[in-house]
Order: C-alpha cells, then structure tokens, then sequence
C-alpha cells in the first residue's frame, strides 16, 4: 500500500476503513478523462451507521471539552492548511477542473475561515440577564446540538466542507461528513489533516458516496442537525425526511442570480462584474451571475462590452495556469447546458456569444463549454428562471428601476442580488428592495467574507446562515441558568 491509498477509504472512529460493501467508484478528471485520479467508496448505510456510532461515542467528551480548547485545534489545522496549500489546490483543480489559481484562492479561504472560527472560541458565550429574585444570578449559555451531519458539495470540495465543519467543531459538535462524490480526495485530505491536528477518535468521520450514504445519514436518529449545501430537490428531501424527529436543518441551496445595470452605470465596470460572475468557475457557483438585467438604454453596449471580454477568454484544463474557464463537473452538466441554451434559441432567444463545446484540438477530452450570452430570452422562460449552473448568461431588458427589481425578483431563488448605478438613493433602495441574501452594489455579485453571513432567501436558503457567527445558531442551542446564592 503507497502512502496515500488510505485517503480512498472512509475515515471512521480514528481509521481508515474499506465501505462495508467493498463497493468502489472510479472518480476521473473532468478536464482530461483519461487521467483517473482513483477508486472511492459507494458507502451502504451501515458505514454510515458505523461512523454516527463513533461520533455518538465521542459527544459527552468532546462537547465537555471548553471551546478555547477546541479553538486550539481549529488553529492547528489552518498552519496544516497552509502548508500543504500547493496540495490541496492541485487536488481541486484535478478532480473539480477549476484553475488553479481559482483552487490557490479556495484553500486561502478556507484558512481565513477556520481562523475566524477558531476566534470564536474565546466568544462563545451568552449573556447575564435582570433577575426577579434577590441573590439570584440569571444567565444564558450555548450548548452543542450533538452529532451533526455535514452533506458538502462538489463546487467548493474545500472551503464548503470547512465552513461547516470548523463552527461545528468550535461548537461542541461531533460530526460525520459525507461530500460529493464528485470531489472525493479534497475531502480525503482534508480528513486527513484533520487527523494530523490531533482531534480525539471519533470527533471528525468521513463516509465517502452518493444518495445511499446522505439518505442514510438524514435518517439515523441520533444525528441532531445536518447542514447540507446542493439543489433545491435534495434539500427539500432532507426537510421532509427529518420533519418527523424534529431534525435540525441548515440548507443552502440553489440560485439565480441577477446583477442590475440601470442607465447611469459605468458600463466597464459593470461589464467587467459580469464577466467576472457569470464565467468564473464555469458558473459552477450558487451566487454566479446567470441573469443580467440591463436597462434597455445601455443594454446594447453592455452587451458589446461583455461579449468582447468573455470572447477573450480562454477555455482548458485547470492546471494549464493560461486557462481562464475549466470543464463543468460532468457529461450531464454540459447536456443540461446544451439543451437549455438551444430550447431558448428554438423559443426565439438571439446567441450572441458561444452556446457550444470548444474544438477537440484546443482541449483534452472533457466536459468543456465555451463562454454563452443569450440575449432576448422570455422572462418566464426555463433559461431565465431555472438554475443552469454552467457559463451560460441571459441578457433581459429593463426600462428603469422598477421594472429592473421586478424581473430580477420574478425568480424562486434569492441568493445573490447586484446593482450597479451612479444614483446613491437607488443604492440604497435596492438594498432594501432586492430579495436577495447577499446584496453587492457596483462589485461583482460573487464571493463574501467568512465573517459575513453566506446566507440566501426564499428556495435558496432555509435555516441559520453560514460562515459569520450566526452559524453557530444552527451548532448550538441557547439555554438559561439561574442560581439562587442567598
């Protein structure tokens, strides 16, 4: 066995383990399909079974462990973080297909992240309040959930696993996670360094597979809360499953994102926003800009600003550093991409920019798509209200601010919501108006910072937030103490 075989195992009660099936998936690059990066766990529900009964043990100790301690802990892993950074983002690139300097940027926010929470440990407290009673003392305190299972996605294999699992750990929390299984070996690793930081037996457990394993893992019991990241569907599955033990969700699920350009813009810098939004990371993110609207005043040479930036930009494999966009994550993602933009062109929409697959003789084989714009699509259409999750922008036309917030609100979504203008009232209305989670004014819509929360409304988010300290809300439950002293 090399010294790495044991990061395709699961990683329960302190080792690594074969799933309890023996059953394995291979996990390829999607930027180069040849190059298989390994064989990974379908883990059955008795791996999962196994890895809550290992978390379950290791509750009472580790939430009786005082949260500065526990804050030692997050410290050490974000200098593990950091030196092995090269690692970790190369790992990214390979089996998620971002660039590299996109995965370097991930892992840098991932250490800012498990800083900020290992902060936390020396504010993790409550509040003294009045008391009725003479001599009494009243006060409040936070108290971990328990057991708490951690479904991560494949956008973010790095940072989204650890802005859950760092408050969680803070928290008191035991955990087992379950990511994607498209981006197994960031977990791996990720498990692995956790290992390395010194967390006691059964704290932190790994069960790597598909809908099987997260199925599983919403059912058992003795899980508290999970937090999920994903798609509506899974989400609202995990609610429904849970409703009856009154399970503890955190779901941070899908959007559509608008960015408002009104008349008085400056146009550079809005196209710039945009291009930066809607293309970076292939749109494979929640808050990625997937619809702009644009005041049909400015709409045209907005449209010519964007088109001649995003036709600049270069389509490849990740770890080429020249490459600007990587592959989406999988075969199905580039058809779901190819069938929404050609229905809209079918229903009349006009392709200004891309809508297919680069030349084979300027990429590996992969699941690569170029830069889209599609301009003209109807408001109400599947391509102006459905998430695509690819590099593909639909241009709506506005006439002023009213019509602007009307149709960047006309989704089910509310996670990101941008505006750009000149007009300060205007800023300061669509900060009020927009229903959006994360509201940006004249800056790209994407990103936010761990200290803020990362939080949507409506279909995009049920729960506490994440990142920032009202996370740990969803880690802890508030309680009341008062002690008589006459």
């Amino acid at each position: 066995m090399t010294s790495s075989d044991h990061l395709r195992l699961n990683h329960i009660a302190g080792a690594w383990h074969a799933p309890a099936g023996a059953k394995f998936q291979p996990k390829r690059n999607p930027g180069d399909l040849t190059d298989v990066i390994g064989e990974f766990p379908e883990s059955s529900a008795d791996d999962v079974t196994e890895a809550v009964d290992a978390a379950s043990e290791a509750a009472a100790a580790w939430s009786r462990t005082g949260p500065v301690e526990r804050a030692e802990y997050l410290y050490r892993l974000e200098r593990l973080l950091h030196a092995h950074a090269d690692d970790l983002a190369h790992a990214i690139t390979r089996e998620h297909g971002k660039p590299l300097r996109d995965a370097r940027g991930e892992v840098a926010r991932a250490c800012a992240i498990t800083a900020f929470f290992a902060g936390e440990g020396r504010r993790l407290g409550g509040r003294t309040a009045p008391a009725d009673d003479n001599d009494t003392l009243a006060l409040t305190f936070r108290a971990p959930i328990g057991v708490v299972g951690l479904i991560t996605p494949w956008n973010f294999p790095l940072a989204i696993p650890v802005w859950k699992l760092a408050p969680a750990l803070v928290s008191g929390c035991t955990v087992v996670m379950k990511p994607s299984p498209f981006t197994p070996l960031t977990a791996a690793l990720l498990t692995d360094l956790v290992t390395r930081a010194g967390l006691p037996t059964g704290v932190v457990n790994l069960v790597q597979g598909g809908r099987t394993a997260g199925e599983a893992l919403a059912a058992d019991a003795r899980v508290r809360g999970v937090s999920f990241t994903g798609s509506v569907p899974v989400g609202r599955a995990i609610q429904i499953a849970g409703a009856p033990r009154f399970l503890r969700t955190q779901l941070e699920m899908g959007g559509k994102n608008a960015v408002i350009v009104l008349a008085d813009a400056d146009l550079d810098r809005a196209a710039a926003a945009v291009v930066h939004g809607a293309f970076g990371q292939s749109g494979q993110r929640c808050s990625a800009t997937s619809r702009l609207v644009a005041d049909v005043r400015i709409k045209e040479q907005l449209i010519e600003r964007i088109v001649a930036s995003a036709s600049r930009l270069r389509v490849g494999p990740g770890l080429d550093e020249r490459s600007d966009l990587g592959p989406l994550i999988s075969a199905e993602r580039l058809a779901a991409c190819e069938e929404a933009v050609a229905e809209a062109v079918c229903d009349g929409a006009v392709l200004r920019l891309g809508g297919d697959r680069p030349s084979r003789d300027t990429v590996p084989d992969g699941h690569y798509f170029r830069p889209t714009v599609v301009d003209g699509a109807d408001p109400g259409s599947p391509l102006a209200q459905e998430e695509i999750f690819g590099p593909v922008l639909t241009v709506l036309g506005c006439d002023g601010y009213e019509d602007a917030i009307a149709l960047a609100n006309g989704v089910r979504y509310g996670m990101s919501g941008t505006l750009f203008t000149r007009d300060s009232r205007a800023m300061f209305a669509g900060m009020r108006d927009l229903e959006a989670g994360m509201i940006h004014i004249n800056r790209p819509g994407v990103g936010a910072y761990p200290h803020l929360p990362h939080v949507g409304t409506k279909e995009s988010q049920a729960g506490p937030a994440e990142c920032s300290a009202e996370t740990l809300d969803f880690y802890t439950e508030t309680r009341s103490a008062c002690l008589d002293y006459s």
